[in-house]
């Protein structure tokens, strides 16, 4: 009995088990379902319009990038033999001079740049795989004849490479791709100097690596230049050069060379004294250079040294002897800027021959004695000090047009200077006290008083009136009345200054 109880119970397993196993997968199978349809019901409405947009914007990204490609298949297609010739171009020129291990720059220290162009029309070719090639940089003899149509072979034939034993020719990013048909060539640099080449001169070339069916890329060839070596860079030239530059700065003369030797010598050290001596006496300074600088070379000096950035001030001298009638203007490297007559201010290109020679001849006695010389930051400073010329604007800073000292009487606030103002000799102190009393006018203070403080002569109702006739007084009294009037003329300032807030205060309340 026990065997067919045995094999009854493993029957049973293998018919899928007890009917409680059977229920508990019933009701599984039936939560699944439930489940499915509960997805189905109410996220499917939410997640459906997102996969369709995701699935959208990702066709049309890769319709997108195949597009050119299909486009340029169908054209070889429908012109199977005909090609098509482009070429690469510098856009802009190098920086000179070119130094190793230095980065090479284009103009202005900008980078330098590569365009993909369209020999028929001349502009760049910004579409076609052509657009977003792959370049190399590399270098080419100086002798290189980039005017005539070389091939290919002329290129390879005539790439210089390194020296045995030394680095890389080309240092950097020697790998450049074309974006919308312009590279930029932001970090290359050279590390040999050009000194052992057969021209002694070097050339930057760029080709395409990347090749194309039916399209001929001629490369891109610089004008020939000299690397030096990176020890040299301390007799570059600079552009613009700095007044306290040393003079062999200077195109043209060369450090310790015999134009160098020879100015200094004549104690012109710096590119100021160059300017200076060029101002002053330029067949001179032509002489001490000697014949050995031609006509050429005398130009390009000169150019150079007055590309020179100036500051803006200016140098007033007055020879001796004279009053303020006459006086020579110029600046920082003795340039006559103009002479000031009869307190008139006549420019340099309004002089006459004549004037502008004893112009010249006055700024070298100003040149020798320098503490003669007034200085000024630049021409309107001068112009305001040195002649006189009143600013345009009130000097106290406060409009005071439309106020009188009588206008103060309804406020009932007077300053309480008769006591302090007086001494007891009955001459007025050097400090006068401006503190304002709430009390009414005093009827023993008049106009004439504050017209005798401010030192005028007779009573003005307006005190814009009273403060012009003060400042414009001619006859400035120094040292101890001089102070006195200023200390009055800031007392005034003082009191209108606590009326005006007393005034504020008043209208808010």
């Amino acid at each position: 009995m026990s065997q067919k109880r045995e094999f009854e119970e493993g029957k049973a397993r293998l018919e899928g088990g007890s009917p409680e196993d059977k229920r508990r997968r019933f009701k599984s199978v039936v939560q699944e379902v439930m489940r499915l349809q509960t997805v189905k019901h109410f996220l499917e409405p939410v997640l459906e319009p997102l996969i369709r947009k995701v699935v959208k914007e990702e066709v049309e990204l890769a319709l997108g990038k195949h597009l050119t490609g299909i486009k340029w298949i169908c054209e070889k297609e429908i012109h199977p033999l005909e090609s098509r010739s482009l070429q690469l171009k510098f856009l802009n020129n190098l920086s000179l001079p070119v130094f190793t291990s230095a980065r090479i720059e284009g103009d202005e220290g900008q980078a330098l740049r590569v365009g993909l162009i369209d020999p028929s029309t001349g502009q760049i070719v910004s579409s076609g795989p052509a657009s977003s090639a792959k370049l190399e940089i590399f270098v080419v003899e100086g002798d290189f004849d980039s005017y005539s149509g070389w091939t290919t072979e002329d290129i390879r034939n005539n790439i210089v490479r390194e020296r045995q034993g030394k680095k890389p020719l080309v240092s950097g990013n020697i790998f450049v791709v074309l974006n919308d048909g312009i590279g930029v060539l932001d970090d290359i640099s050279l590390t040999d100097n050009s000194s052992w080449t057969r021209s002694r001169k070097f050339r930057l070339g760029v080709r395409m690596v990347d090749q194309f069916d039916f399209v001929i890329v001629r490369e891109a060839i610089t004008e020939s230049f000299v690397v030096r070596d990176h020890r040299g860079e301390l007799y570059r030239k600079h552009h613009p050069p700095s007044l306290f530059d040393e003079v062999w700065r200077l195109e043209k003369i060369g450090k310790d060379g015999a134009f160098h030797k020879r100015l200094n010598w004549s104690n012109i050290i710096t590119v100021k004294d160059f300017l200076t001596h060029f101002h002053l006496d330029s067949s001179k300074l032509r002489q001490i250079l000697g014949t050995g600088m031609s006509s050429k070379m005398w130009e390009i000096s000169v150019d150079h040294a007055r590309s020179c950035v100036l500051d803006n001030s200016v140098h007033v001298y007055q020879p001796p002897g004279f009053q303020k009638k006459t006086a020579v203007v110029f600046n920082v490297v003795a340039q006559v800027l103009g002479l000031l007559v009869d307190f008139q201010y006549v420019p340099a290109e309004k002089l006459s021959e004549i004037e502008k020679a004893q112009a010249e001849e006055m700024v070298i006695a100003a040149l020798s004695q320098p503490d003669q010389v007034i200085s000024y930051d630049d021409e309107s400073s001068m112009m305001r000090n040195f002649l006189n010329v009143p600013p345009s604007q009130s000097s106290v800073g406060i409009d005071y047009s439309g106020l009188s000292l009588t206008s103060l009487d309804g406020y009932g606030f007077l300053p309480n200077i008769r006591n302090t103002a007086e001494g007891s000799s009955g001459q007025y102190s050097d400090d006068v006290d401006m503190e304002v009393t709430p009390q009414g006018l005093y009827e023993d203070f008049d106009l004439w008083n504050c017209s005798h403080i401010l030192g005028l002569e007779e009573p003005q109702s307006d005190l814009q009136s009273a403060l012009d006739g003060f400042m414009s007084q001619k006859n400035v009294v120094v040292g101890k009345a001089h102070s006195k009037r200023w200390t009055k003329l800031f007392s005034v300032s003082k009191w209108l200054s606590v009326f005006k807030n007393v005034t504020v205060r008043k209208t808010l309340s």
